[in-house]
């Protein structure tokens, strides 16, 4: 039986959506073991000046703990 934990992390990028998930499931992957998959809670972008200047990221980030 494996037993799995969630952490919620947040990541930006200054390019599109799809970056700033990499991004966090890279780092999420440097710190956390067995990472399994994540659910996108929320999407962000920040605006600056009228353009778009970030986009940002909440998921939460599911691995298994190891036994």
């Amino acid at each position: 039986m494996s037993v799995a934990r969630v952490t919620e992390i947040s990541s930006s990028s200054k390019k599109s959506f799809h970056e700033a998930i990499e991004k966090g499931i890279a780092r999420a992957s440097k710190t956390l073991k067995n990472v399994e998959g994540a659910w996108i809670q929320d999407q962000k972008i920040v605006v600056e000046d009228g353009k778009i200047a970030a986009y940002r990221v909440n998921m939460k980030v599911t691995f298994i703990l190891a036994e």
